[in-house]
């Protein structure tokens, strides 16, 4: 029965429509997918098997009377900084290691109301800070993709590394994920995957761990962009929970995805060639240039001047916002508490012993940038370049339909590679956190191996929800670059 596991999302929601398996069966399928690679992967925190046979139980039952909803019976794992009502939630933290909240999260919630069924919480980068999935509380995740040649463990990109890698590694057939500097788009394009951060705005964020608030954005992780157009078309709603969720329609995506691009403008920005750049990055780039000309899109060059400014911008920005999110875990509402002789001991010792050594860095730092004398400095600088990197994109998309860019300056690294020096690690982030900054939807689709025979993708860019041009430029990507082969199940022998 392993050969479920391959279907896509849309296969599978046909062959359970036509009663060709049912969904119980597709739930044991990826049931023993996990118990088989989960101890070598670590994708999963928290597998909620169980739970999945009653949710595919009840998909079978609405199946068969024909009410089954958009997702009804396909089995999805959810990133662990989505609550989920009555399963334990940790953002991948010791701060949170016995919270189980009461509630749902909107994105989730809309999920099991299209009849999805739920594998388990899925590892993270803790509390999202990272871009490797190696700041976890519960350990790194491993890449199911392996260099040729080599046993070397990778990262599978942060900080959604545990959807990227159950993905691909077929554990689930989709995956949530979120992407406050690139964390869903990063961790897709070096697992071969599927990857799309929405408009801000788009998806709620009521219900899901915050890091910093202005730039966290929910989004899918999939094995083909016509399941990550199924998967948003669901996940995206307007929430009157979500101050900042936009009360706008949700479009049907699924269809955008064949349109084509003929007629499109696609903008190359001169300011992505950056120092130092592997010239099989520029190679990729450089087909997917031509495989969208071929289709029928024209290219033209675009200029983002203030691109050199957005990463170090961000690495203010998120720090302070995470500085402000995170001042609520003190140990008295809930999670860890430490002991201490009085109420300031006890905050100092739950809180350095509930945070890792990541979240220290970026709690320290934005804690600096929003002292006193400091704030005009850093931070409202900061913002500053940030209305100037969303008014470049502004005058591009007067010209442009949708942007091309490659998504990350290399392929997957090995584990504890970058992880000690923490500027090296941020670099992975630097075609990625423009998109953030300007809260513009962007997508990684996978378009290549590198020559280390491990998956690169490319990046699209659009303009503020207008994910419907993405899905269009993203399938004439994937169809041009062919199927990639999937990797090799090499952690079932490791079990």
């Amino acid at each position: 029965m392993t050969e479920l596991t391959d279907l896509t999302i849309a296969d599978a929601r046909q062959a359970l429509r036509d009663r060709s398996f049912s969904a119980t069966e597709l739930a044991h399928a990826h049931i023993a997918a996990i118990e088989a690679a989960n101890t070598a992967l670590n994708a999963y925190v928290l597998p909620t098997l169980e739970r999945a046979l009653q949710m595919a139980k009840a998909s079978e039952a609405r199946l068969k009377a024909g009410e089954g909803g958009a997702l009804e019976g396909i089995p999805l794992g959810i990133k662990d900084l989505f609550c989920t009502r009555d399963v334990r939630t940790t953002a991948c933290s010791h701060i949170l290691g016995g919270f189980t909240p009461t509630y749902e999260s909107t994105v989730t919630a809309n999920l099991w109301e299209a009849g999805a069924v739920m594998l388990g919480k899925l590892n993270n980068d803790e509390f999202a800070m990272g871009s490797s999935n190696e700041t976890s509380f519960y350990g790194p995740v491993i890449n199911p993709w392996r260099r040729v040649g080599s046993n070397a463990k990778l990262v599978p990109g942060g900080s959604s590394g545990g959807s990227s890698a159950a993905v691909a590694a077929r554990l689930c057939m989709g995956a949530t994920a979120t992407d406050t500097g690139g964390s869903i788009r990063q961790p897709a394009a070096v697992t071969g995957t599927v990857g799309i951060k929405p408009t801000y705005g788009r998806c709620s964020r009521w219900g899901i761990v915050a890091f910093a608030s202005s730039l966290d954005q929910a989004g899918p992780i999939a094995r083909s962009v016509r399941d990550a157009a199924i998967l948003l078309g669901v996940m995206a709603s307007s929430d009157p929970k979500d101050t900042t969720s936009v009360d706008m329609p949700v479009p049907d995506y699924e269809a955008a995805v064949d349109r084509g691009v003929k007629g499109l403008v696609i903008g190359i920005p001169k300011e992505y060639r950056v120092p130092g750049m592997a010239p099989e990055i520029e190679a990729l780039w450089q087909q997917g240039v031509s495989w969208l000309r071929h289709a029928g899109a024209r290219i033209v060059e675009v200029s983002l001047p203030h691109t050199k400014y957005a990463l170090p911008s961000y690495y203010i920005v998120a720090p302070a916002e995470a500085s402000s999110n995170l001042a609520r875990y003190d140990g008295v509402r809930y999670g860890l508490r430490g002991k201490g002789s009085d109420i300031i001991s006890m905050y100092e010792h739950t809180r350095a012993a509930g945070f890792g050594a990541e979240v220290k860095r970026r709690i320290l730092i934005g804690t600096y940038v929003l002292s006193a004398g400091y704030y005009d400095a850093y931070y409202l600088k900061a913002q500053k370049v940030r209305t100037l990197i969303k008014h470049d994109f502004d005058l591009a998309f007067e010209k442009v339909d949708t942007i091309l860019t490659p998504t990350t300056p290399g392929p997957a690294f090995a584990l504890g590679e970058k992880s000690g020096d923490p500027v090296e690690m941020y670099l992975n982030d630097i075609f990625t956190v423009t998109v953030n900054m300007a809260g513009l939807p962007g997508m990684s689709v996978p378009a290549g191996l590198s020559s280390e025979g491990t998956p690169l993708g490319l990046q699209l860019i659009g303009r503020a929800f207008d994910e419907e041009t993405l899905f269009r430029a993203g399938q004439v990507i994937e169809e041009a670059a062919g199927p990639l082969f999937k990797p090799k199940d090499w952690w079932s022998k490791a079990a």
